[in-house]
């Protein structure tokens, strides 16, 4: 199914319910978008009200988001953070990538990332960062999207006592 892309909608009410819906969806399916237990949606929709005051256009960070174009779906996002520091301008980190997991397995995540990488490319960006947890292999996934492990911190994310995965940084050059 073909996905019709738009960076930096409106996030009008229904959008933010959208997201918090599709946050929500992920993050219980076991995805790693913040969250290592089940949540309901008033704990994302608090996490995402902190995350749209950085999007633009009321701060630096921007939303990616694909819709199917037969259903008009939330199908997936991503957002490109900004580090807000001057000497990190020329890279951002994509952070909170999603795919509803009901449309997992049709391409859209690799559709998102290939989109994310025009969208950055467009700016003169000179590289893209993920932080991925270890565990769920998910650095194949963004290693056929061109992203490669650049570094590991052991044992920093705390899943379940007992179960600490490594945070896994992964970059796009795109010089």
């Amino acid at each position: 199914m073909t996905l019709r892309f738009t960076l930096d909608p409106e996030l009008d009410p229904a959008l933010r319910a959208e997201i918090t819906s599709l946050w929500t969806a992920a993050s219980n399916a076991g995805g790693a978008v913040g969250f290592v237990h089940r949540v309901t949606e008033e704990e994302v929709r608090a996490a995402g009200e902190r995350q749209f005051a950085g999007v633009a256009p009321a701060g630096p960070d921007r939303l990616l988001i694909a819709r199917e174009a037969a259903t008009d779906r939330l199908a997936a996002l991503l957002v490109f953070e900004s580090m807000r520091f001057g000497p990190m301008d020329h890279w951002r980190l994509v952070a909170k990538v999603m795919v509803h997991p009901e449309l997992q397995g049709r391409g859209h995540g690799a559709a998102l990332m290939a989109e994310a990488e025009r969208t950055a490319r467009g700016w003169g960006l000179e590289g893209l960062k993920l932080q991925v947890r270890g565990g769920l292999g998910l650095e194949s996934f963004y290693a056929r999207s061109g992203y490669v492990e650049v570094g590991r911190v052991p044992a920093t994310i705390r899943v379940a006592p007992g179960d600490d995965r490594d945070d896994v940084i992964m970059w796009l050059d795109l010089r």
